[in-house]
């Protein structure tokens, strides 16, 4: 101790002079430290947290004073999140289909599990042998969930055009959605056709959501044809695979000035979430819920899988590295 009443000692490596007969706690304090948030190790011993208001600092201390470090208390509030095409906005961002359900109930079950707002439906003819059997909208109310034709099972651009005629004559429908099939055992689109027809339809007021392959180059031309939505495959229909091809995805989204949604493959929960975070506006799929062994459990999974995939996507990535970097500062190290 010298004369004018201080010690020397080192704190985290530093030199220091403090006041003769502090505690760990004075110290602590004076520091700007709450002494009930760190630890203390006193000449290679560790200070139990209850005594540090006891143990008095003596001259030639070696102390380290250590706490927690990154982490954060802080609640992320986001803004309200909705997408819109043709002028309609919707909040939910996940589409679903209305086929291979065991039956209605299921079908409507899984559509609340997921929370859509929108579903697709097959235009078939009537069933004129029993026209009192349930129909879809028995079980999904049209007022409240919005019904989007599709052409499915379409292989020309006339069978599609004359399908969706159809259907805006039985419910007024110009919001539609229109595939056209190559041939079945891929299910993959015929682009000639989607194209032509896509102009068509655009020309006769409706408003086309088109299902296209992953081209960017053949989506900017739908868009230029009058497609209100892209909708470029993740994989073949009902294959399951999960997206296959992330760079001509995020390619088409990144020159698309209309919604982008992935249509067909999604298997699971993470493929949902891997179109989000590509930057699409949604994602449509059907046989991922329908086929899944628990088809409502599968529906809430994706409605909380897209909205976590568009969460990270608003939120910004991490950089890729090639090699290590360590998440915890080095700056303090004992």
């Amino acid at each position: 101790m010298s004369a004018d009443g201080m010690i020397g000692i080192h704190i985290n490596g530093e030199h220091r002079r403090v006041r003769v007969g502090m505690t760990i706690a004075d110290l602590a304090n004076e520091l700007g430290l709450a002494p009930e948030k760190v630890a203390v190790e006193r000449n290679l011993a560790i200070v139990p947290r209850s005594t540090l208001a006891q143990v008095l600092v003596e001259d030639g201390d070696e102390l380290e004073i250590v706490h927690f470090v990154g982490g954060g208390d802080h609640a992320t509030v986001l803004p309200a999140d909705s997408w819109t095409v043709a002028g309609r906005t919707f909040h939910s961002r996940l589409i679903v289909g209305t086929g291979k359900y065991k039956d209605f109930a299921q079908n409507a079950a899984a559509v609340a599990a997921s929370g859509a707002e929108i579903v697709t439906v097959a235009v078939r003819r009537v069933n004129i042998s029993d026209p009192k059997a349930p129909m879809l909208t028995d079980f999904i109310d049209p007022k409240k969930i919005t019904y989007l034709p599709n052409t499915a099972g379409c292989f020309t651009g006339d069978e599609a055009i004359r399908t969706l005629r159809l259907a805006r004559e039985a419910g007024g429908w110009d919001l539609v959605k229109l595939e056209v099939l190559g041939e079945a055992k891929t299910l993959y689109p015929d682009m000639v056709e989607t194209l032509r027809a896509t102009e068509i339809l655009a020309k006769e007021g409706f408003l086309p959501m088109v299902y296209c392959v992953d081209d960017p180059i053949a989506a900017k031309r739908l868009e230029n044809a009058g497609a209100v939505a892209i909708m470029p495959l993740g994989a073949p229909i009902g294959s399951g695979l999960g997206i296959q091809n992330r760079v001509t995805i995020r390619l088409i989204v990144e020159g698309a000035s209309v919604p982008v949604l992935v249509d067909a493959g999604v298997g699971t929960a993470s493929d949902a979430s891997v179109a989000m975070e590509l930057g699409c506006d949604g994602v449509l799929m059907n046989t991922a819920i329908a086929e899944a062994r628990d088809p409502i459990l599968m529906a809430a999974a994706m409605k909380s899988a897209v909205e976590a995939g568009r969460m990270a996507y608003l939120a910004g990535r991490m950089g890729q590295r090639r090699y290590a970097d360590p998440s915890s500062p080095l700056a303090g190290l004992i």
